[in-house]
């Protein structure tokens, strides 16, 4: 199973959040999501910034990212 690290992205910034081996990137993105989520709760000040979560295999390439603000469902 692969390893992924989850970065909390703030501008040009990686903070890193940890890393744990999931099942596949499918796994992965679901943490990331709900990182996102809960950042954004602990966090609020990081709303409405650009800020992300985003995910990295063991090659430290990004293979998933997603917003701390997602975008609503009725601006999709």
């Amino acid at each position: 199973m692969p390893y992924y690290s989850f970065d909390l992205v703030v501008g040009e910034e990686f903070k890193n959040q940890g890393g744990i081996i999931l099942e596949d990137i499918e796994v992965a993105s679901d943490r990331a999501v709900q990182l996102a989520t809960e950042l954004s709760q602990v966090k609020p000040e990081l709303q409405s910034k650009g800020c992300a979560v985003r995910v990295t295999d063991r090659d430290h390439k990004e293979v998933y990212r997603t917003p701390l603000d997602p975008v609503p469902a009725w601006r999709r």
